[in-house]
């Protein structure tokens, strides 16, 4: 996975208004979890370079460094918030992570391939999990997980344990956990012979039923006034 440089230096600037005129002035507030020192460091990065260095990345979680004036952290992406209309970053929290430690981290699952039960059986191919967690060193740290779902046939699940991901992966999430399953076509209930046609024809007949049975109740009642 190439590098990811992100310009960031550090803030004093708190509080809703601060961070207002912060973004107004083209900067992204932010901060970093540090690791070795503890604590958290407030942080802010210039939105135009954020965004050039961000583009076409899709990984909710991803290694990166921090140019901090001159000085290199590395530090995993964790959370990015966007404005709701604009769908432009407008907060990002990192944490500081050494380069020889693993990190747990959530990976989307990205399903390929076209089923055999699809193909050939006429099945429904169904994505149960998304995402999986696992543990790798950061380095290793990859924005999805291609999945190969080919071989799977009509009513068959591909469960968490069989995922291949390699040896630099280790599964976190469950192994019985369903990622993909092959649903069989349902039964569609057979139409009535005729359909809607033959269903409008019988209707004037029981209507016409239902007079003919009140007009027999009506002589009746007639005749036995009579008596």
């Amino acid at each position: 996975m190439d590098q990811i440089r992100i310009k960031a230096e550090a803030r004093a600037e708190q509080g809703t208004a601060a961070v207002r005129r912060l973004r107004r002035a083209g900067m992204i507030p932010g901060s970093v979890m540090k690791m070795k020192k503890g604590g958290t460091e407030l942080i802010k990065c210039p939105a135009h370079d954020f965004m050039m260095a961000m583009r076409g990345r899709t990984g909710k979680q991803l290694l990166v460094t921090l140019d901090m004036g001159g000085k290199e952290v590395s530090a995993l992406l964790r959370e990015l918030q966007n404005d709701v209309l604009a769908g432009t970053p407008i907060h990002v929290d990192f944490s500081e992570v050494s380069l020889s430690e693993k990190v747990r981290v959530t990976v989307p699952l990205n399903l390929v391939g076209e089923p055999t039960g699809v193909k050939l059986g006429g099945g429904v191919l169904e994505q149960v999990l998304r995402t999986v967690d696992v543990e790798c060193l950061p380095m290793d740290i990859v924005e999805k997980f291609d999945v190969d779902v080919a071989a799977l046939g009509l009513d068959q699940t591909m469960f968490v344990r069989d995922l291949k991901l390699g040896d630099k992966f280790t599964v976190v999430t469950r192994g019985e956990f369903a990622v993909a399953v092959v649903k069989a076509p349902d039964d569609a209930p057979a139409a009535p012979a005729g359909g809607a046609e033959a269903a409008a024809a019988a209707a004037p007949e029981v209507i016409k039923k239902g007079k003919e049975e009140e007009a027999a109740s009506g002589d009746a009642k007639k005749k036995e006034e009579k008596k």
